[in-house]
């Protein structure tokens, strides 16, 4: 009897026996437009994003093979974003307390609609952000890093390659020169031009998969919340489109003949109010509306 029930704790060991993390398979990728949280997102590169809106903690999960074959790890410095590349290097400061961090965007998220970016545990507490809150925050590309994956790591298609147009053989002949002419000291062959330098490109490294934790502490900066519901070229448009959702329209940039007009509802002074603006832009037909922080 005692020999059954050993067996059985030790088969009982093997069942709940965490499996070991997947190998990570890290790849470029874009992808295509896809739809998460009832909402459609389409991806695309972008070097210079530079956007403020909220973010939150992703859940708490096993080690897992990410949108690009990587592994996100609860206690690494990576995060989800909807629509950047991937993987791409973020700089993200909490706008409420100041807190700065650099970290790996490898996954598509977060599942949370009006929500920009889902951090990791461990990027979420050296941000000083409280678990299941929604936090203030900003996202900027490190541009330079981020262009060493793209360039260092194969694409999710086969990258097509460039030939130049042949260039037909040239035959050519050296002739004397006419009497009396003055003939110039033939030029040294390779011989650089005075004041030149001549580098060599190269690719810049590569950031390594898991980044350091190296948090920074900044000013806090937190602003008011406001709903962007789009752009329009004419001003009735716009004006349409705020009396349907109940925002208001605003002259974008300086005035021209091809003036463009942006609507947005609110400001807003806490999260829920910005979530039910955002839930009545959807409702009244608008298909991408944003959260952001003025």
């Amino acid at each position: 009897m005692r020999r059954l029930v050993l067996l059985g704790l030790l088969a009982l060991g093997a069942c709940t026996r965490t499996p070991p993390p997947p190998e990570p398979q890290p790849r470029y990728e874009v992808g295509q437009g896809y739809q998460l949280g009832g909402v459609w997102s389409y991806p695309r590169e972008d070097f210079t994003l530079n956007e403020t809106g909220l973010a939150v903690i992703q859940p708490m999960a096993p080690p897992r093979r990410t949108s690009n074959g990587e592994v996100f790890d609860a206690r690494a410095m990576m995060a989800a974003h909807r629509t950047l590349q991937l993987p791409a290097i973020v700089r993200v400061t909490n706008l409420e307390n100041g807190r700065v961090l650099v970290l790996r965007v490898n996954d598509r998220g977060p599942v949370q609609p009006g929500r920009i970016l889902g951090v990791s545990q461990r990027a979420g507490e050296l941000l000083g952000v409280r678990p299941g809150a929604s936090f203030q925050v900003r996202v900027q590309v490190e541009a330079e890093p981020s262009r060493a994956l793209s360039l260092g790591l194969a694409g999710d298609q086969p990258r097509i390659a460039i030939q130049a147009a042949p260039v037909g053989r040239v035959e050519r002949e050296s002739l004397d020169a006419p009497a009396g002419a003055r003939v110039a000291a033939p030029r040294a062959a390779n011989r650089p031009q005075a004041g030149r330098e001549i580098v060599e490109a190269s690719t810049p490294d590569m950031p390594p998969l898991r980044l350091p934790e190296r948090p920074e502490q900044g000013y806090a900066s937190p602003g008011r919340l406001v709903v962007d519901v789009g752009n329009f070229f004419t001003h009735s448009l716009a004006a349409r489109q705020a009396a349907r959702v109940g925002g208001r329209v605003e002259a974008v940039g300086p005035r021209s003949r091809q003036q463009e007009y942006r609507v947005r509802m609110g400001p807003y002074t806490t999260v829920p109010e910005a979530d039910a603006a955002w839930g009545r832009a959807r409702a009244a037909g608008v298909a991408d509306p944003r959260i952001l922080v003025e």
